[in-house]
């Protein structure tokens, strides 16, 4: 008599029906209190916390081995700072390779599209990713990913413009677009944000990072944006409340950096960007005045608009 011995699995990831009588689980137990079914046919172990890399894993599991993780799934594999969505994207090369679930959405791939490993997923690589992006992102929300795409050296500027360049993506005009404002050294979302509301009004543009060093090298303050040949810095500040007295020192001592060396600053918060842009505009550009910069639009451009709407 022959004895079926259970393949062993690992309950903690993902895996299917047909997995799971091979590994000795019963088809009652699945609907049991142990198991949560994540899609038709695909099981974790109920003590595994919803993630969406779990997701992501239970998603490419439906699909031929070839099948990769594009889009917004892609993104969060990555961690990139996107929306959240309840569909996950997973792209093929055939058109009969697509799996038909709720929440799941396909896309057919080119035959040539680069694939590569994240977390032991294939996904999309990163310069392609952002192309993809540009068919489910607005303006704002594409150069956000890029500037976290180049912050955390998955590409460049100038590889995200040359795939752009390359590319013949039904989107691409969109994602060229959007790389052309992708920068180097951007330290947060919001610090994308605030630059592209204070760009697509129509005003200069600010520098990135600029440093400032003791008399022996050594750095003093790093200025997220700034005009130097003005003295200026708008500058995105995340905290709303300063309980910590050490930093709050550091705040004291720095302004009063800014008090002797005579530069200003304009601190924008949380409000300045999802409430009021318009005041923030204002205030950016009543500051870039009276500084003495020259050429300042007289009335400033509306392209900002659909990204930032004011909400009083």
């Amino acid at each position: 008599m022959t004895t079926t011995v259970p393949v062993q699995m690992d309950m903690r990831q993902p895996f299917t029906h047909a997995q799971a009588i091979a590994g000795g689980v019963s088809p009652s137990s699945l609907k049991g209190r142990n198991f949560r079914r994540i899609y038709r046919g695909v099981y974790v172990h109920a003590s595994v916390p919803a993630h969406p890399l779990v997701r992501i894993r239970a998603a490419l599991l439906i699909h031929p081995p070839r099948a990769f993780a594009s889009h917004l799934s892609a993104a969060r594999a990555y961690d990139l700072p996107v929306p959240s969505a309840a569909e996950e994207h997973v792209s093929v090369f055939a058109h009969a390779d697509r799996r038909r679930r709720p929440c799941i959405r396909n896309h057919v791939a080119h035959a040539d599209t680069p694939v590569g490993l994240v977390h032991g997923m294939r996904v999309t690589v990163p310069d392609q990713l952002f192309i993809e992006l540009a068919s489910l992102l607005n303006l704002v929300e594409l150069v956000v990913v890029g500037d976290a795409l180049v912050r955390t050296e998955r590409t460049t500027p100038e590889r995200l413009r040359a795939a752009c360049a390359a590319s013949s993506d039904a989107h691409v005009v969109d994602a060229r677009r959007a790389a052309g404002f992708v920068r180097d050294k951007v330290d947060s979302p919001m610090e994308s944000r605030l630059r592209m509301l204070i760009v697509l009004a129509g005003l200069p543009e600010p520098m990135i990072n600029y440093k400032v060093h003791y008399q022996d090298g050594r750095l003093r303050y790093r200025f997220d944006l700034s005009y130097p040949d003005l003295k200026l810095i708008v500058e995105y500040d995340g905290r709303q409340h300063r309980d910590d007295l050490d930093q709050w020192d550091s705040d004291t001592d720095r302004q009063d950096w800014f008090d002797h060396n005579g530069w200003m600053r304009v601190p924008v918060f949380s409000r300045g960007i999802y409430r009021r842009p318009d005041n923030t505009l204002a205030r950016v550009h009543d500051a870039l005045r009276s500084r003495g910069s020259k050429n300042l639009p007289r009335v400033l451009s509306d392209d900002w608009r659909p990204y930032f709407p004011v909400r009083a």
